[in-house]
């Protein structure tokens, strides 16, 4: 199958997935919202953030050991393969062990002396916290697992298992409306359980399919596995500053607010996921073959494949991300009823940051390609962690809470110049080729159609009528403009080419189920 029909086929199984997802994901967030009420939600999302953003961590590791593993995969290494997939292994053991060892530690001070949770739900949360830290130890063990399937590029299964895993939560979920039981542990503990579950699938299924996951000594390769942790330890660094950025903040509100505006912060961070999740799943379809381009030696393509990255995921993302910003108000008033105070705002400002991040995400790609990730990561982290010591002066100043929001917003426009700068420097991607061909003709068409699409907002009342032609005026001139000037010959003739090879594979299937 040619690379760019796989992409194509790849990103529809995973589009599938997040069509059946979202919607279950935001029922179920309305669902436990109204089942714990919005401390309770609050106090979920700021005790269990703590380590769930830990999931964070694990995309970051997975595109680690998946970055040698698709190497050697695209250099046609499959003793170099098996001998990454067995340090991997041995790698995250580790790491799942000093992770789990080192919250549990840190869970006495978070809970002595930083966290402001009503004392009559404080053994509650404590519990929560065991229950997390146990997920965030199966998750780690489960990330060479997950870095085999992507590289092996079978999204097929990466859609099923995050459709199981969804419709798992929902179950959880509505059990919460039936339990006798304190709904927050049951809540804490089934997320636990669904995760055990979903690493001794996927153990299963490699253990079948893969011949590279079977762990056998032979394989073990010292060289390699400290190479690996030297890799991963450099990316869990840029990843740990998202962490401390989204959790610090957390923290700072809470202390600031207590746990209701926890609440508003997590259903912002909700929203931004749903509406990312476009962009996300193009940039994981896509990331194995720019591995790959790399792993051969053709830098010029790995390039070539990271502006269009950065292009595309811009694209996707403010496709949904315009009429829902215009439109929030009444969208959160349609999902949750009652909304908390500042989700709004929240909401705005952290979809625009991510908009920032999207349209320089590909760089970041090609960087981890080629290998040499310790300054760029350290350099990330620092940024990223700016944002915590920020909210904590602007809150004392008594600025309003939005205010720390926008301080997110202008550090994340400030790591965009960086990525951009390490990118020129360690791939050779010229700053004046990524304005020309990337930045500018995502940024002009999207901004001209986000302007057409606040019209309705000024002659209309809000409702839903108003809500949908928003998103069909919307819709209608990002594709428009985005076909008309967003675009260079060479992208769209691939897209044609891609959409016509798909329609073929489509044709030829009915063709011979009629024959049959």
């Amino acid at each position: 199958m040619q690379a760019a029909n796989k992409v194509a086929l790849n990103t529809g199984f995973l589009y599938g997935k997040m069509l059946v997802t979202m919607f279950i994901a935001l029922y179920s967030t309305r669902l436990v919202l109204q089942a714990l009420g919005a401390e309770d939600y609050g106090i979920y999302n700021l005790v269990a953030g703590v380590v769930a953003m830990l999931s964070f961590l694990n995309s970051s590791m997975t595109l680690s050991t998946q970055r040698y593993m698709s190497f050697f995969l695209g250099a046609g290494d499959r003793l170099q393969l098996k001998k990454a997939f067995n340090s991997g292994v041995w790698l995250h053991l580790f790491i799942s062990v000093l992770v789990a060892g080192a919250l549990e530690l840190l869970g006495g001070w978070l809970f002595g002396s930083v966290l402001n949770i009503p004392p009559a739900r404080t053994g509650a949360a404590y519990q929560i916290y065991h229950y997390m830290v146990a997920s965030a130890f199966f998750s780690i063990l489960s990330v060479p697992y997950d870095a085999l399937i992507n590289t092996h590029e079978n999204m097929l299964l990466v859609a099923v298992t995050g459709i199981i895993e969804s419709v798992a939560r929902l179950g959880l979920a509505l059990s919460l409306a039936y339990t006798a039981q304190d709904g927050l542990i049951v809540y804490g503990a089934g997320v636990t359980l669904i995760m055990v579950l979903l690493l001794i699938f996927k153990m299963a299924w490699c253990a079948t399919r893969y011949e590279e996951s079977r762990i056998r000594p032979r394989y073990y390769d010292g060289k390699l596995l400290r190479e690996m942790l030297a890799y991963s330890g450099w990316s869990m660094v840029g990843a740990s500053g998202v962490i401390a950025k989204t959790q610090g903040v957390a923290l700072v509100l809470n202390v600031f607010f207590g746990t209701v505006i926890n609440a508003a912060f997590a259903i912002a961070n909700q929203v931004n996921a749903q509406l990312s999740y476009f962009a996300v799943t193009m940039l994981q379809a896509l990331n194995p073959q720019l591995v790959k381009s790399e792993g051969s030696g053709n830098r010029n393509r790995m390039i070539l494949l990271s502006l269009m990255a950065c292009k595309f995921s811009f694209y996707l993302l403010a496709f949904f991300a315009v009429p829902a910003m215009i439109e929030m108000p009444y969208i959160l008033h349609l999902w949750l009823g009652d909304v908390p105070a500042y989700t709004v705002a929240f909401c705005r400002l952290v979809v625009a940051a991510s908009l920032v991040y999207q349209l320089t995400a590909g760089l970041q790609m090609a960087v981890q390609a080629a290998g040499r990730i310790g300054t760029f990561q350290t350099v990330l982290f620092a940024l990223l962690v700016l944002n915590v010591p920020g909210a904590w002066l602007l809150l004392k100043a008594g600025l309003d809470p939005a205010a720390v929001m926008v301080l997110g917003l202008g550090i994340e426009c400030l790591i965009g110049c960086y990525r951009l700068l390490a990118a020129r420097r360690l791939t050779g991607i010229p700053v004046r080729h990524f304005i020309l061909q990337a930045a500018l003709p995502a940024m002009a068409p999207i901004a001209l159609a986000a302007c057409i699409a606040g019209l309705p907002s000024l002659l209309m009342e809000e409702g839903f009528v108003r809500l949908m032609v928003t998103c069909l005026v919307s819709a209608v001139t990002i594709a428009g403009l985005v076909r008309w000037r967003g675009l260079s010959a060479y992208e769209l003739q691939k897209i044609e080419d891609m959409l016509a090879r798909l329609r073929a594979r489509i044709s030829g299937k009915r063709a011979l189920l009629k024959a049959n």
